[in-house]
């Protein structure tokens, strides 16, 4: 893992920086697209640029991380709704390039095949955007989560439905109980991962993700087994490291080394 701590505002740009290289030399990128507070810096600044000119969607596509069962058609509240109201609607992205899994389908576990199918003919995901969830959880992989597992049906726990529920006005019981979701072994085939995470909530999570046991209690530590994955933290979630001046010096000198290095490619 490569791991950057920096200041909130400046996650943004930062993660923005990586989607628009990749753009500039993949037109035609696959890009894995994650919801919640996470990502929302990044979208911003992304849109912001694209009104600008200097990043185009035009050619790329996307695919959701997960979705809830469930919800009716329209729902504001689905991960569809909140994609296009956050990137999409914002972007140039063409029609139809961005799919999610289907929570409203009348057959799940075909839904999730389709799902899968679909990436796969893509060509796999380039660049995978992630956040982190208090159990630990990524995409809505809960912990007991397989890390050979594929998109498919998961029970919430009931710490992510309580975390969940300022989306449903408060209201824990109107949070959905299942969710179609991207499975871990799905994610680990992205090209690149970059997981963000801030606030004070997310330090245990994080400590145990990049510092801890690989484990599926832990569902987020198994990206420490992903060949390419950046973690971009903000100073409350990077708390409980114990190696952060370790962290903070790579980070310094990382322009130098990725200039220098086959790829691009940063190994701390």
């Amino acid at each position: 893992m490569e791991i950057i701590v920096t200041d909130a505002d400046a996650i943004g740009a930062l993660v923005a920086d990586e989607v628009q290289a990749l753009l500039a030399r993949r037109p035609d990128a696959v890009l894995g697209l994650a919801t919640g507070s996470s990502p929302l810096r990044v979208y911003d600044e992304l849109a912001a640029r694209v009104r600008d000119g200097r990043v185009t969607f035009a050619g790329a596509r996307g695919f959701t991380l997960d979705e809830y069962v469930g919800l009716a058609p329209g729902d504001p509240r689905s991960y569809r709704a909140v994609i296009h109201d956050e990137l999409v609607s914002r972007v140039d992205f063409a029609p139809g390039a961005v799919l999610g899994p289907d929570g409203g389908a009348s057959d799940l576990v075909a839904a999730c095949a389709d799902f899968e199918r679909a990436i796969q003919a893509a060509g796999g995901i380039d660049l995978q955007l992630l956040g982190v969830g208090t159990t630990g959880h990524i995409a809505f992989n809960e912990p007991a989560s397989s890390f050979a597992s594929r998109t498919r049906v998961k029970t919430l726990t009931a710490q992510t439905r309580r975390d969940n529920a300022r989306f449903f006005d408060g209201d824990v019981d109107a949070v959905p109980r299942h969710c179609l979701t991207q499975g871990l072994g799905t994610i680990l085939e992205s090209r690149q991962a970059i997981v963000i995470a801030t606030g004070a909530a997310k330090a245990p999570a994080v400590r145990e993700m990049v510092e801890g046991a690989v484990s599926a209690r832990w569902p987020c530590t198994a990206l420490q087994l992903h060949p390419n994955a950046l973690v971009v933290l903000d100073e409350e979630a990077a708390a409980g490291l114990e190696l952060i001046d370790y962290y903070r010096e790579v980070a310094e000198h990382r322009g130098a080394v990725r200039r220098s290095a086959p790829g691009g490619m940063l190994a701390p």
